[in-house]
């Protein structure tokens, strides 16, 4: 007991309980053993015998002590310690099952975080810089809404705050083009609950859905998790072509990212937008359409939705605030046909109550005032300049490298055709040790790549500086060149 000699004092009880706990799972205090008395322990430790008396009570109260007026405390015998080198031995073996649907997401490949954190220079897609959040008037906004006195703090709405919901509905037809009622929006945990709650309300296992190839991983991962077949559609410039959609009657679903499909960046013309909902309208299926970057267009207005030309209630709208102020906020919502407004508020509901009310409430103040749309005008002329810098670095690349998908978004695809498929991780790894993050655009295919296919890379351009930017595509450069160049040629010598 010497650790314990001065245990007096703040944590006397913590550090007691503890003690004692130890000595009972390593059986220097065995089953059926006499604890020592709380008078003789509070003497020997120099605590007071109320703290013990605590620490035994707690104890005892776990199921360690049986303890009876008048007796001598003793530690318990568990029913289950004999049997517990056994229950060790084959926990793995008898584990109960998980659900179909469990064991089709632990059977996922998903794309993993770098261990090492992110690179010096890292052109990671989706990421912001830290500068480019508007700290004052979120700050403003957010103590205004903290000193707003409230009835009560309970829980919320699952379909979001009424004001958020009303600010979002004159955004969305000033900067989108849609035409919605507020009750058509939910306010969600950013996109991606969205897109899961698409999956588990719109299909089900013998069903299928439409996606692009290639497409955003997390969005086909979450409709293979019900499993639904997928029916991969090439995309090309243009976006989806519509002109191969399928016949399929278990197709329930087609997912498209039109204002900026992703990851090639093509726009969706407006005859293949007219053959998308013809086409749903036949198979009675529904269309997701995820407008991920699309306030961010340059020279020229954004394209309006896809769903402002719906007249067939066949599109669930997907937006979020994560490329405009931070993923890390989770905030998102959805424009819903009215016939499902009712089953996803429900659903939202189960999931998670509703988004958080405070954050919901400063993004309404931002949106009222105009703050966030100045913003946004703000990155869009900031994203500008960056796109510039990376067009005028990757003109510098040797083997005929060229991105595609500039005309807007936060992204593009450096296509290197001196180099394969093959060649991405070992591409991308040689770059990392030189201090500069790229990533394979191939985990976005579903299918093997074809023979006509070069490597290709997606880069994120809006969490670097234009300064960055060259450095970071200066250092590729130099690892292309040796792997071009090297003694061992394309691909090994990365």
């Amino acid at each position: 007991m010497d650790q314990l000699q001065h245990a007096g004092g703040s944590g006397a009880g913590r550090r007691i309980y503890d003690w004692l706990r130890a000595q009972i799972a390593d059986g220097s205090l065995p089953a059926g053993a006499r604890a020592p008395s709380t008078r003789a322990l509070a003497s020997e430790l120099g605590v007071s015998r109320t703290t013990v008396t605590s620490v035994y009570e707690q104890l005892a109260a776990e199921g360690f002590l049986l303890t009876a007026g008048g007796r001598v405390a003793r530690v318990a015998t568990p029913p289950t310690a004999a049997a517990a080198p056994a229950l060790r031995a084959t926990r793995s073996a008898s584990m109960p099952p998980l659900s179909a649907f469990g064991r089709r997401v632990a059977a996922m490949d998903l794309p993993a975080l770098a261990a090492d954190g992110p690179a010096r220079i890292d052109f990671l897609y989706g990421a912001l810089a830290p500068r480019d959040f508007p700290v004052l008037a979120w700050r403003r906004a957010y103590q205004a809404e903290l000193l707003r006195q409230q009835a009560s703090l309970s829980y919320a709405a699952p379909e979001g705050d009424a004001t958020l919901r009303h600010a979002l509905q004159a955004y969305l037809r000033r900067a989108r083009g849609l035409a919605c009622s507020a009750g058509q929006i939910l306010v969600v945990h950013g996109a991606q609950q969205a897109i899961d709650l698409c999956a588990r309300l719109l299909l089900d296992a013998d069903a299928a859905f439409v996606f692009e190839e290639p497409g955003y991983l997390m969005a086909r991962r979450c409709f293979e998790a019900t499993g639904a077949r997928l029916l991969p559609v090439p995309a090309d410039a243009h976006g989806l072509d519509t002109a191969q959609l399928p016949q399929d009657a278990r197709a329930r679903l087609a997912y498209v990212t039109p204002s900026h499909q992703f990851p090639l960046g093509g726009v969706l013309p407006i005859a293949r937008r007219m053959a998308l909902l013809q086409w749903a309208q036949r198979q009675q299926a529904w269309v997701v359409e995820d407008d991920y970057d699309g306030e961010f267009r340059y020279g020229q207005r954004p394209i309006d939705a896809l769903q402002a030309i719906d007249t067939d209630g066949r599109v669930l709208y997907v937006g979020t605030v994560s490329k405009a102020l931070s993923p890390q906020l989770r905030l998102g919502y959805m424009v819903l046909p009215p016939q499902l407004v009712p089953v996803f508020r429900q659903a939202k509901r189960l999931a998670d109550r509703h988004a958080p009310l405070l954050e919901q409430r400063v993004l309404a103040a931002l949106l009222d005032s105009g703050a966030y749309e100045r913003h946004v005008r703000r990155m869009r002329r900031a994203h500008e300049r960056r796109r510039a810098a990376l067009l005028e670095a990757v003109a510098q690349l040797p083997g005929g490298a060229h991105a595609a998908g500039t005309a807007a978004g936060l992204h593009v695809v450096l296509w290197l055709p001196a180099l394969r498929p093959r060649d991405e991780a070992a591409l991308a790894a040689a770059a990392r040790r030189r201090g500069v993050g790229v990533y394979p655009v191939s985990p976005l295919f579903a299918a093997p790549p074809g023979r006509d296919r070069p490597a290709g890379l997606v880069l994120g351009y809006a969490g670097l500086t234009a300064e960055q930017i060259a450095q970071g595509m200066a250092l590729l450069a130099e690892v292309l060149h040796a792997g071009l160049h090297g003694p061992s040629g394309a691909g090994p010598g990365l």
